[in-house]
């Protein structure tokens, strides 16, 4: 598993009580002698190696389902999309099993995200919606879940390109366990799975915490995030359980960062609760709208607007795939 002794350093740092992502922001940014990171955490030079050497036996026993990790400071350390006002938001370790380099800013990356139990037409306009991006060359971030962002993956791979599951778990232990096959195809395949945690979760709370950072996660590795189809928390639908709060926290998450919004709607869904929260986004001026059964003059707009930015910044051009057609 490849990981650097820095990186060690930032987890081991993380393991003490009071060490939080700011804190790493603040004092880990650059690789800086131990000496000095046990002299700014007020610790013993025998208690942190102590805890460096419990922690990194904690972390080889992912050998087989990790590839390694990286912290910020590393030269592989993938730098996020958006502006993170709040250092303690910024990711600082990532573990990840595939290829690292799909979180790169030279990609053009897409999120797409959704419901849980999206209708068989909603299924349809995303896979067609998906297969459009990946034409563009994006990269599809998505979070493994059920419904949406699993065919926002299978789509992906099906279409030739290569998509990113961003999980709230350990990769020893995927969740949800019923796609851990996905998640292996998703390797298979060229792609990548990435996450914060190599420890399961100690409790419920934290549990759901994390979904919460993953969703975050999601946003801040994506330079667009486009919502399928999802409830708001007061949507009328006693049919199904509304447990779709993922959505939600990523599209909050993406605004709040200065991240492009997009959301795919038709008229004929005006009484659908689950379009709500896509009937409540279209209300702000600053979102997309993607037409559900036309979407290919929405798709172009947000991708070329999107490579034009990246061009301007790398100065460098994304190429679009082959037999691409508008």
């Amino acid at each position: 598993m490849k990981y650097t002794q820095h990186a060690l350093n930032v987890l081991t740092a993380k393991s003490f009580q009071g060490i939080g992502n700011a804190w790493i922001f603040k004092n880990m940014q650059k690789n800086i002698p131990e000496e000095q990171i046990i002299t700014l955490l007020k610790v013993h030079e025998e208690t942190f190696y102590r805890k460096r050497a419990e922690i990194e036996k904690q972390v080889n026993q992912l050998e087989g389902y990790c590839d390694g990790f990286v912290a910020i400071g590393d030269a592989q350390f993938p730098s996020h999309r958006g502006n993170v006002k709040t250092a303690s938001e910024c990711p600082n370790v990532l573990f990840y099993r595939g290829d690292l380099d799909l979180l790169s800013l030279k990609h053009l990356n897409i999120a797409v995200i959704g419901v849980l139990t999206p209708d068989y037409s909603t299924q349809e306009e995303e896979k067609k919606i998906v297969s459009l991006l990946v034409e563009y060359n994006a990269v599809i971030v998505s979070g493994l879940a059920f419904g949406c962002d699993e065919i926002a993956h299978r789509q992906t791979m099906q279409s030739n390109g290569a998509t990113v599951a961003v999980l709230p778990s350990p990769l020893n232990d995927i969740q949800p366990a019923k796609n851990k096959e996905l998640a292996h195809e998703i390797v298979r395949t060229g792609g990548l799975l990435v996450t914060e945690y190599y420890q399961p979760a100690s409790n419920r709370y934290e549990i759901i915490n994390r979904y919460v950072e993953r969703d975050r996660l999601q946003a801040l590795f994506s330079d667009c995030v486009v919502l399928s189809s999802s409830y708001r928390p007061d949507s009328m639908d006693e049919s199904a359980v509304k447990i779709d709060s993922g959505s939600r926290h990523a599209m909050d998450k993406a605004k709040e960062y200065g991240i492009q919004r997009a959301v795919i709607y038709h008229d004929k869904y005006a009484h659908n609760p689950k379009y709500d929260l896509n009937r409540q986004m279209m209300q702000e001026n600053a979102v997309v709208r993607i037409d559900a059964e036309n979407p290919n003059q929405d798709i172009f707009k947000i991708c070329t607007k999107q490579l034009g930015l990246m061009e301007k910044q790398s100065g460098t051009s994304v190429p679009i795939q082959e037999g691409f057609s508008f």
